[in-house]
């Protein structure tokens, strides 16, 4: 009989232990997968921003307005861009041949990123420069707010600068 009830007992402690071990399994499964919709969620729409930015940017070159002349309305001859990605790099391409020198860019990718400009990141020592133009996508104030600690000259986002042209 003692027997009979240990292996009721066992049976019923291992049948607990495996839904429990199932549950878990199953939580950090759905937290993963909740990850992942999340991360979709946010490139997808970091992705949009960037889109109609770019399309922004590209009907205001079709009306023959540069940047160039906001720049240059503003009194900004040297700038430095922060976020050397697709649009960055746009940046200083469009920028190259004109009154407006860039003088670096800034990116957490420093040292795996190729341009035509130097990249440093945040960490390292800024030249002081008229403007940073902050080219990259966030969700919140984070990246301005870093780079308000460590410069006190102007910061502006591109997409900004596209509304005022």
């Amino acid at each position: 009989m003692k027997k009979v009830f240990l292996k009721v007992i066992s049976l019923f402690a291992g049948i607990v232990i495996g839904i429990a071990g199932a549950l878990h399994f199953a939580e950090i499964e759905y937290k993963k997968e909740r990850q992942r919709a999340n991360n979709a969620e946010y490139f997808s729409q970091k992705h949009l921003n960037m889109f109609l930015m770019l399309n922004k940017w590209i009907r205001i070159k079709q009306e023959g307005k540069s940047l160039v002349s906001y720049f240059e309305k503003n009194g900004y001859k040297k700038i430095a861009i922060y976020g050397m990605g697709y649009v960055g790099n746009t940046l200083v391409q469009e920028l190259k041949d004109t009154s407006i020198q860039v003088a670096y860019g800034i990116d957490q990718k420093a040292n795996s990123l190729k341009a035509d400009i130097e990249i440093i990141t945040m960490t390292d020592a800024m030249e002081r420069v008229d403007l940073i133009v902050i080219t990259t996508f966030v969700l919140d104030d984070s990246i301005k707010k870093e780079l308000e600690q460590r410069v006190d000259y102007p910061l502006i986002a591109l997409e900004d600068i596209l509304s005022n042209i």
